[in-house]
């Protein structure tokens, strides 16, 4: 239904433009007006669309509690009588029920045979709401239509006006990207303070044990150091620094080349090809991360321990021998393979916008394409390349579903990469998963843990301007 209402909207909006165009021209023969034709009947068109659409958004927004409150009005005895979650049941088989779909519960006498009434009873209420908030609209976009039309006139600043609704939706959007900030760290904050209240901080940013599902009763809380982090910010950074290894060089390289070297018909080949990484879903990494990768690194490893051991396992052939499929290097290496075409697209738009000027200096001057490289486009486009790695390096952060299925779930406090180790991003996930209590210590890490998630990548993104900002003033 709201389809049909959108199509007769923008019916409605077309012809007001059209209209409030056609209108300023015929009312514009003899005078000087003070906008074009055009501009009055994009003024005529938001105030046709702008009011429909907020009366539209209202009528969805207040629907589904007026129709509950309509429903619970002429409820009968044996349905007001239900418990609550039980009378919720019921009307939402009822509501099954008027939709053609059987219920899914089997009601005793009276309530099946309230069901059927209660089911035509609500059809009949949502088809209220539903032509009521569609006729609403079109009223409002009439009105609108009418108002704007008798405001055209030859000294009527239309462009003003439409430049100021421009102006004014431009700010509510760049205002809901604010607060949906400020609601995200509000969120955080609130919930992780909760959690501080329970695990003293210091525990937890220092403390060397991670087993939150030893911790329920409200004894063990902090007792036994089960919520110390510090295994899950070095498998973090363990894992990150192993993609980056792979991601940075073969990303910059590729970058490098794509830009500096290749032909127009290689780069047209090669440059789709590489970015379709890009487009991988992350499960996708992970299967070939755990089927693949694993297994080829743990047989490489452990043929090395048997080569160096040639007898019983013992001293460095014992630890190599005892390498399993899910590893740090697994997820790690995975992981930057995902992360090359970050590295990768993005600087080779930063070094394609470096001022050809710079090169053809450089090559005035006897430098070769090693040289200009090396000593003209890469400090000039330093910031940007810091950029791309530092979006790559927050990519590598918030990654969860490889470093699940190729690394394992362990909180080990090790910075070996033939060790299985676990990250912050996939603990929240596991501590959120699952039938538990919110306010218990366990679920309420999960909160302590994206704060302090949120707050390493804030520092990262001042670092990383503070760098673009130092560089840009020696190359601007």
């Amino acid at each position: 239904m709201i389809w049909i209402y959108l199509l007769i909207l923008i019916a409605l909006s077309a012809a007001a433009f059209v209209g409030g165009r056609e209108l300023a021209r015929r009312r514009a023969i003899g005078a000087k007006p003070h906008s074009r034709p055009g501009q009055h009947g994009a003024y005529a068109l938001i105030w046709v669309a702008a009011p429909a659409l907020l009366v539209l958004i209202l009528a969805s927004v207040f629907s589904a509690p007026l129709q509950r409150q309509l429903t619970a009005v002429g409820t009968p005895d044996a349905v007001a009588a239900l418990e609550h979650f039980r009378r919720d049941a019921f009307f939402a088989d009822a509501h099954r029920v008027g939709r053609g779909e059987p219920a899914l519960q089997i009601w005793e006498r009276p309530l099946a045979e309230h069901l059927p009434v209660e089911a035509r009873r609500m059809v009949r209420i949502e088809r209220t709401l539903s032509w009521g908030g569609g006729i609403a609209a079109i009223l409002a976009a009439i009105l609108g239509g009418l108002f704007a039309l008798t405001q055209i006139k030859p000294q009527t600043r239309a462009r003003n006006r439409v430049e100021g609704w421009v102006y004014g939706a431009l700010f509510v959007c760049s205002a809901i990207a604010v607060l949906t900030t400020l609601g995200i760290i509000a969120s955080l904050a609130f919930d992780s303070f909760r959690f501080f209240q329970k695990v003293p901080i210091l525990d937890f940013l220092f403390g060397t044990q991670w087993s939150p599902q030893i911790a329920i009763r409200a004894d063990q809380v902090g007792s036994s150091g089960a919520f110390g982090a510090v295994p899950l910010f070095a498998g973090t950074l363990l894992i990150m620094v192993i993609a980056m290894c792979v991601a940075a060089p073969i990303g910059l390289f590729s970058a490098i080349y794509l830009s500096e070297y290749a032909s127009r018909t290689t780069r047209a080949v090669i440059k789709p090809l590489l970015e379709i990484l890009a487009g991988v879903p992350t499960v996708v990494y992970g299967f070939f991360a755990a089927l693949t990768v694993g297994p080829l690194l743990r047989v490489f490893f452990n043929e090395i321990g048997l080569f160096l051991i040639g007898g019983p396992l013992d001293g460095l052939g014992q630890y190599l021998a005892l390498v399993q499929n899910q590893m740090a290097l697994t997820a790690g290496a995975v992981m930057g393979i995902m992360l090359i075409p970050f590295v990768s697209s993005l600087s080779d738009d930063i070094l394609n916008a470096v001022p050809q000027s710079l090169r053809d200096g450089s090559f005035a001057m006897g430098a070769t394409k090693s040289e200009t490289v090396k000593r003209v486009l890469l400090p000039a486009a330093l910031p940007g390349i810091a950029g791309a790695l530092l979006l790559a390096v927050s990519r590598a952060i918030g990654e969860t579903m490889i470093v699940t299925m190729a690394a394992g779930l362990a909180a080990n406090l090790t910075f070996n990469p033939l060790d299985t180790v676990t990250t912050v991003t996939v603990q929240i996930v596991t501590l959120l998963t699952g039938d538990q209590e919110f306010n218990s210590a366990k679920t309420l890490s999960a909160f302590g843990l994206g704060l302090t998630l949120f707050l390493v990548t804030l520092v990262l993104n001042i670092i990383a301007h503070r760098i673009v900002q130092t560089y840009r003033e020696q190359y601007d």
